[in-house]
């Protein structure tokens, strides 16, 4: 059995995980952390029955109790680097849900990783089908290189252009470059760069926030007198949690840091 414990537990993404660990055979949820419900069941929590499992109010705290094997992070960007930092310093696995870490903090957890043996994901979507769209994205890159993108969130999302956004259009563009394509110039020179979205890799990313919205995403290739479009929905955060659930079964083969779930397939 592994050993899991939730970090912002309270959180809607949180709530979600500790049901997900709960309802699987090979995780045993340990413990949760959110110190707006510290002392509160962590079952209740969830909207669950009671597991008799008191939610700590800090990463330090729970940690004093239980040593879990992995630890997933559900918490917020301003937080999540030093939590991390923590985490793997203690030898313990981490699946990082949370957005808003740089490549360079990214590169530092990989280093204390792997000085303490302890692994680490950092996954801007832990949806199955949304990681089938990035590589589905990247594998039309050379035979459309005209693209853009369109993803839509709910308005309590903290980041835009998205995680997932932000990594489909960097795979697109690994793509392009490994089949040294690049976008037609006639069909891109009167665009306006910057103006309808963040450049990423030079891929215009165009960001919506409504409520209503959970997580989607369109990828629109351009071709002449064509266009192709890739997109994914998630409808609920319940699409989130088989990626989570196989994180944690195999966070202990992948040394180090690893971004992406689509690493893991």
């Amino acid at each position: 059995m592994i050993k899991v414990m939730v970090s912002g537990a309270g959180g809607k993404m949180g709530k979600e995980v500790v049901k997900a660990v709960h309802d699987d055979s090979e995780l045993t949820l340990i413990g949760g952390i959110d110190p707006k419900l510290a002392g509160r069941d962590i079952g209740s929590v969830a909207g669950i029955e009671p597991l008799h499992i008191v939610t700590s109010p800090s990463l330090k705290d729970a940690l004093s109790h239980e040593k879990p094997d992995v630890i997933v992070d559900f918490t917020s960007p301003a937080v999540i680097f030093e939590n991390a930092k923590q985490i793997l310093s203690a030898g313990i696995h981490l699946v990082i849900g949370t957005t808003g870490l740089t490549e360079e903090e990214r590169t530092e957890l990989d280093r204390i990783a792997r000085k303490n043996g302890a692994n680490c994901l950092v996954a801007p979507n832990f949806s199955l089908g949304a990681v089938m769209m990035m590589k589905v994205s990247s594998e039309l890159a050379p035979y459309f290189p005209n693209v853009e993108i369109i993803e839509l969130h709910h308005n309590h999302k903290y980041d835009a252009p998205s995680g997932t956004s932000i990594l489909t259009a960097k795979l697109i563009n690994e793509a392009k470059v490994a089949a040294h394509v690049t976008a037609a110039e006639d069909l891109t020179k009167e665009s306006l760069p910057g103006a309808r979205g963040a450049k990423v890799d030079d891929i215009t990313i165009h960001s919506v926030r409504l409520p209503g919205y959970v997580a989607h995403q369109e990828v629109i290739f351009g071709g002449f007198d064509e266009t192709l479009t890739v997109r994914h929905d998630s409808l609920s955060r319940k699409s989130f949690m088989p990626g989570v659930v196989l994180a944690c079964k195999k966070i202990s083969s992948y040394p180090g840091l690893t971004y992406g779930l689509e690493h893991y397939l």
